[in-house]
């Protein structure tokens, strides 16, 4: 098990609930940002994180967290000083190459400052930034990623800095996996883990969840980021998904359908659409099946707490497994949804 370290009023790894994070699009001293952190935290984020740019955008971190409670995150390259400078501006967490931020007195700058603060710091490598020794040794493989990686950890713990996270990522999937589980047989720090530059939304889900699914079934992970070309809030949604489904997530609503084929004679995959849209900001814990034919209904449902099947004449609502009325097919919207609200309520 990894060990426990605490970002601003919550913690990872030990043992805690993975956290979902994403990165918001927006300069964190624009005013644009303080409403999209509010809207992210709103849909399900744990930890938000923003590149810094600018000293302006170094001091903007206590004015967003005087409107959000989730922990915040400066992500830095090249400049120490806008590291400092976050730190002192009520960063909770820092993410930092200490390769890319110039000579050793600047890593301990950081190193001071971050036990000061007693804050967290995220490090670790991807395939773009392999140190050269481990690359020309290993070639891209899990190990130098690992070993990249282990390398700007020993630089922080050189100076007394154990307040730490690792990531190792790529935009392959195997990749990804491997070092994942390198990083996690070589050390005890939390992982942060993820499928980096996994593209648009479709096909970035898809490696996402391969990658981050099959490293939570075996343990590893303790953040997850679904990176994707859209909208941070897609994230957050396929990052709940991907939790839920691996039986980590016990909140929110579990929609689940029948693909469908020659005996169903109802719509039932646009009404499975209407029921995840009707139910996504639900937070009780509540499995409903929309089924499409008898075949596949109230018996292979019993599970669910409330379903829909469709048959000649009709559609059937039940609830563990048992007929709890029949109606016609233009009334089923009215009346499922009806039987939502009362599971709610």
């Amino acid at each position: 098990m990894s060990r426990k370290i605490k970002i601003g009023n919550t913690f990872i790894g030990g043992g805690e609930s993975v956290k979902i994070q994403t990165m918001s699009t927006f300069k964190i001293s624009k005013q644009e940002a303080l409403e999209d952190a509010i809207r992210l935290e709103k849909a399900g984020c744990d930890i938000l994180r923003y590149s810094v740019l600018d000293e302006e955008d170094a001091l903007s971190f206590k004015k967003i967290k005087e409107h959000v409670k989730i922990p915040l995150v400066a992500d830095i390259h090249f400049d120490y000083k806008l590291a400092l400078k976050s730190i002192e501006g009520g960063a909770d967490k820092i993410r930092i190459n200490p390769g890319n931020i110039g000579e050793e007195k600047n890593v301990k700058a950081v190193a001071d400052a971050l036990k000061e603060y007693n804050i967290p710091v995220r490090v670790g490598s991807n395939t773009g930034s392999i140190e050269k020794e481990y690359l020309s040794k290993y070639g891209k493989s899990e190990i130098s990623l690992g070993e990249s990686a282990l390398k700007n950890v020993s630089i922080l713990e050189k100076y007394g800095v154990e307040n730490i996270v690792i990531s190792v990522k790529a935009s392959n999937v195997p990749l990804t996996v491997k070092s994942a589980k390198y990083i996690a047989s070589k050390c005890d720090y939390p992982l942060h883990i993820g499928v980096t530059e996994a593209g648009a939304e479709y096909n970035g889900v898809v490696k996402n969840s391969i990658a981050i699914g099959s490293l939570l079934l075996d343990g590893i992970g303790d953040t997850i980021r679904v990176s994707l070309s859209a909208d941070p809030e897609r994230e957050l949604v396929a990052g709940k998904s991907i939790l839920k489904a691996v039986g980590l997530l016990n909140t929110g609503v579990e929609v689940v359908a029948c693909p469908t084929c020659g005996r169903c004679v109802w719509n039932c995959m646009r009404f499975a659409s209407k029921v995840e849209n009707y139910t996504k900001d639900i937070k009780k814990p509540l499995k409903i099946a929309v089924m499409g034919c008898a075949v596949n209904g109230p018996g292979e449902a019993k599970d669910c707490d409330l379903g829909v099947a469709g048959g000649i004449g009709g559609v059937v609502i039940f609830s563990k497994g048992q007929i709890i009325k029949k109606v016609k097919e233009q009334d089923l919207e009215k009346e499922f949804f009806a039987e939502i609200d009362k599971w709610v309520q």
